[in-house]
């Protein structure tokens, strides 16, 4: 199976960590935005654009790691688009804390996780 995982610049370990054990496990990482060097120019930004757009697209699932930045959402948006499976993971609750979580991450079709990292690995 595909995947992706969504997230933003302060989880690329845990994005590097998940990725590498799925891989292990023979799972194809559809990209690894992890390393990119921050964009600097708005053709990095079109160029990086692309590929996330592209990774999401062929993925069987996303893997979504809080928190996250506006490319995880907007990776988010076009997963949940696109019908693919998504599962929002975070160590903590803070997703069911009312004055923070967003309205997406509560449809039916989200699979939520809270718990340890190796855990979200036994899950999927």
């Amino acid at each position: 199976m595909k995947f992706y995982v969504a997230s933003g610049f302060s989880n690329i370990e845990k994005v590097r960590y998940v990725s590498g054990k799925l891989k292990s496990k023979g799972h194809k990482h559809t990209y690894d935005w992890t390393l990119n060097e921050r964009a600097s120019t708005i053709e990095d930004l079109t160029t990086i654009g692309l590929f996330e757009k592209k990774a999401v697209t062929e993925s069987d699932f996303v893997i979504v790691l809080l928190p996250g930045g506006k490319g995880t959402h907007i990776e988010l948006g076009i997963a949940l688009g696109l019908n693919k499976r998504i599962i929002l993971y975070t160590e903590n609750r803070e997703i069911y804390n009312f004055d923070t979580t967003s309205t997406f991450y509560h449809l039916p079709e989200v699979e939520k996780f809270v718990g340890t990292l190796d855990e979200l690995i036994e899950f999927l």
